[in-house]
């Protein structure tokens, strides 16, 4: 039995019944959790709908519980309910038939949708290394990926290269001008680094933006490097894409660290050169939704002229599409790249493999390659998300919008945008990551981060400093495991601390990240739930191999007696265990992740108070046990699948 389609079955007979009954269509039938089980499984307040509904229709007044008591006649036809009842003024509260749940219970329904999304995220330039922003981004897109997947939907993971952009174009000025360097010295340097090629162009990025304030004649030196870069078949495009490629490599590298990967690598160089931007651009001049200015601050661009924000300098300039000097810009680029994920442009990519760590996962080329295995079939998405942050909110409104004037079949509800906040470090974990703060830093509640100036947290230096932390209490508690198995399980604790981390929050709230918060074993923190998944899985090693059989026979052979001998705190356990596949369609639902986080933690301390409470092990009375054993599986393969929904493995042992 899956209790997402028990609800769904109720739902139905409740819109069904108000139909018959009552002459009245529900578009939507609202049900509730009650905050207690004694309370019941699962309340209707509809009876309150329906007296409205039913007066506004023929002027009649119903009394509510009226209504409530023929709504329950018919709940309780469902073989799955054991009783229904009316409470308070109206109040449907109903109440599972606990054993025959018990006996059929499912684990996971297969569904499909039969739709394609397609979830863009990470996308870092490929100028430097990867940040604790970028980890954030990346945490998101991957779990909202693992979402969409376990709610039945197909999905494309692409990771969007801006391998033409003024970020990289910052770096390969700061070689060429100031390390005077040519792509044979880069080669040979990266080499010979003993840091990773991304450390280095860290710094050498922040050291370029502090020449830029210095030497305007370096700054002229961007603009221009900027077009040999996007005009291609040049020395200096060559450099810029040895610069991207190797830092795409270390990033992709770093990523595979937390268990993340993508299906695709698709290029801005790409974009521009197989004419996808003025493909799209001569589309839009046609429908009329771009038009030229003549005059005013935006003479001789291209904008969308789209009224809302009017007035906001910075909004005004996100509806241009091309600069006066012919430049495209982000915007416009963005338009014609989610057009062709949407299968709007009669325009393909080539591809390449693009091998890391063993993983293989395809790079757009703009010419044919030969190739032993074909590509998957890449595009054509029915929507679209977006994981960028929520200063990127109104051009990617203008996205959304643009796409949708082009295409109004689709509408703007193709192209969806999954913002979130900055990350900042508290000023402990920016003076334990070795930064110098100053008195007034130290009194503030966060310190925030420039990766231009070089202020930022690196995503191996932070996961390197968890997995240190996690280390030292390893060491404590295993001092017997080998040290390969406390850097295994040290590794585990800490992608799983930081993961949690950023996921408990909701999007749009801003992170102040704390080590110690993070790694913590006690509180809502990705170690505790790890944890709780350990202690019952350490109850099915201490049972005899057949446990779960045994107990399972036992419950098909004494199922009216399990009623008597099921208290309310298993079955709490057992039925908040079961709404993993309805939380994972809510998370699905309204694009926010921290809604299956927030669930897998109460999951995991309700499951710490019975695995404190109940002692399996040493129970005599068989049909407790087998009720516990079963109640214990139930939890532990539900609370494993939200983990692992969440980007989370379970350890052995803590």
């Amino acid at each position: 039995m899956n209790i997402l389609e028990l609800q769904n079955e109720l739902r139905a007979k409740v819109a069904e019944t108000a139909k018959s009954v009552f002459n009245i269509e529900l578009e939507q039938v609202v049900y509730e959790i009650p905050p207690k089980t004694e309370l019941g499984d699962l309340a209707f307040p509809v009876a309150f709908e329906l007296t409205k509904r039913i007066k506004q229709a023929t002027g009649e007044k119903r009394n509510p519980r009226e209504i409530a008591e023929q709504l329950k006649l018919a709940l309780e036809s469902n073989v799955n309910v054991a009783n229904v009842e009316v409470a308070g003024a109206g109040y449907l509260n109903v109440f599972y038939n606990r054993a025959k749940f018990l006996s059929e219970f499912t684990a996971k329904t297969e569904k499909s949708s039969g739709k394609k999304s397609i979830v863009e995220h990470t996308s870092v330039n490929p100028n430097k290394a990867a940040h604790i922003g970028h980890v954030r981004n990346a945490v998101l897109g991957d779990t909202f990926v693992r979402i969409l997947r376990e709610n039945g939907e197909t999905v494309e993971v692409q990771n969007y290269i801006d391998n033409t952009g003024v970020q990289v174009a910052d770096v390969v000025v700061g070689f060429i001008y100031l390390e005077k360097m040519n792509l044979d010295d880069i080669k040979k340097l990266d080499e010979s680094l003993e840091i990773s090629f991304d450390y280095y162009c860290w710094d050498l990025y922040a050291k370029v933006g502090q020449m830029y304030l210095q030497d305007e004649t370096l700054k002229a030196k961007r603009i221009e490097t900027l077009h040999l870069i996007e005009e291609g078949n040049n020395e200096t495009a060559e450099l810029a894409d040895y610069v991207a490629t190797r830092n795409v490599e270390c990033i992709l590298k770093t990523m595979e660290r937390f268990d993340i990967r993508y299906d695709l690598l698709p290029r801005e160089s790409e974009i521009l050169r197989l004419k996808f931007w003025s493909t799209a651009f001569e589309k839009m001049k046609q429908l009329g939704v771009v038009r030229f200015e003549n005059e005013g601050k935006n003479a001789g661009c291209w904008v969308m002229p789209f009224d809302s924000h009017s007035g906001n300098e910075d909004h005004d300039s996100d509806k241009i599409l091309v600069k006066s000097n012919n430049i495209v810009t982000y915007t416009g680029k963005d338009i014609a790249y989610q057009m062709w994920k949407l299968g709007l442009l009669d325009l393909d990519f080539y591809y390449k493999p693009f091998s890391y760590q063993g993983y293989k996962t395809w790079v757009t080329s703009d010419s044919p390659v030969s190739l032993e295995t074909q590509p998957p079939k890449f595009g054509k998405a029915d929507k679209v998300y977006n994981v960028i942050d929520t200063r990127q909110s109104y051009p990617q409104d203008i996205v959304r919008k643009g796409v949708a004037a082009i295409a109004p079949n689709l509408g703007e509800h193709a192209s969806i945008h999954l913002s979130y906040e900055m990350v900042a470090l508290s000023p402990t974990a920016a003076e334990e990551l070795g930064f110098q703060l100053s008195d007034e830093d130290k009194t503030k509640s966060f310190v925030e981060m420039s990766g231009r100036k070089g202020l930022g947290v690196k995503a191996d230096d932070l996961l390197n400093r968890l997995e240190e932390k996690a280390l030292a209490e390893v060491e404590k508690r295993h001092e017997d495991s080998t040290d390969e198995e406390k850097l295994k399980i040290a590794h585990t604790i800490a992608v799983g601390a930081l993961r949690y981390f950023l996921l408990k929050f909701t999007r749009n709230t801003m992170i102040v990240f704390d080590f110690n918060e993070a790694v913590d074993f006690i509180g809502e923190t990705g170690a505790y739930c790890q944890n709780a998944t350990v202690r019952l899985n350490s109850i099915f090693r201490k049972l005899e191999e057949n446990a779960l059989e045994t107990a399972n026979k036992t419950i098909a052979n004494q199922t009216s007696e399990i009623e008597n001998i099921y208290d309310d705190d298993v079955w709490h356990l057992t039925t908040l265990s079961a709404r993993l596949e309805e939380i994972i369609e809510q998370a699905a639902e309204n694009n926010e992740p921290a809604i299956l986080a927030k669930y897998t933690f109460n999951l995991a301390k309700t499951s710490n108070n019975f695995y404190q409470k109940y002692r399996i092990i040493a129970e005599e009375n068989q049909l407790k046990r087998a009720v516990w054993i079963k109640t214990a599986d139930i939890a532990r393969q539900n609370l494993t699948r939200a983990l692992a929904t969440l980007g989370i493995e379970v350890p052995e042992k803590m």
